[in-house]
């Protein structure tokens, strides 16, 4: 299966909000993606397989704090690598607009998310109680410091 990352363009946003509708159980609503796709100060990606979006990711930086905000992937393309891709795409990219720390907010009980961000090198830095609001469910927050 070949993948094709490039930028969310807003001809995409469709498939991005069809994505996250699919993938969410609180999904952004497509006015939010599109700003966000379009915004300079934040990044977001999409995986392509067979010119079909399957996959995405976004990223907010504020000065060198690059703020992991999304990453969906179509339950069909899960367990890929589709998802590690996107990551160190989004990665790559905020270490060369400066980030040099990447931080994350993610439900306690996504342990397949917490695991793929674990192998990236990002650690658990604290819990936000009740963060979650359509569950009240915790969220952890996790980091990742790289250097210049």
């Amino acid at each position: 299966m070949k993948v094709r990352i490039e930028a969310v363009h807003p001809e995409k946003i469709d498939e991005i909000v069809a994505i996250e509708n699919d993938c969410m159980p609180v999904p952004w609503l497509r006015q939010d993606l599109l700003e966000c796709a379009l915004a300079k100060d934040k990044l977001y990606l999409c995986a392509i397989v067979d010119n079909r979006v399957v996959g995405y990711a976004g990223l907010w930086q504020t000065l060198l704090e690059g703020h992991i905000t999304n990453i969906a992937v179509l339950p069909p393309f899960q367990r890929k690598g589709i998802g590690s891709l996107l990551l160190s795409r989004l990665i790559d990219a905020g270490i060369s607009r400066g980030i040099t720390k990447f931080i994350l907010e993610v439900r306690e009980s996504n342990h397949a998310a917490i695991s793929l961000y674990e192998r990236f090198g990002f650690q658990v830095t604290g819990i936000i109680k009740g963060y979650y609001y359509d569950n009240g469910e915790d969220a952890l927050t996790m980091a990742l410091q790289k250097s210049k």
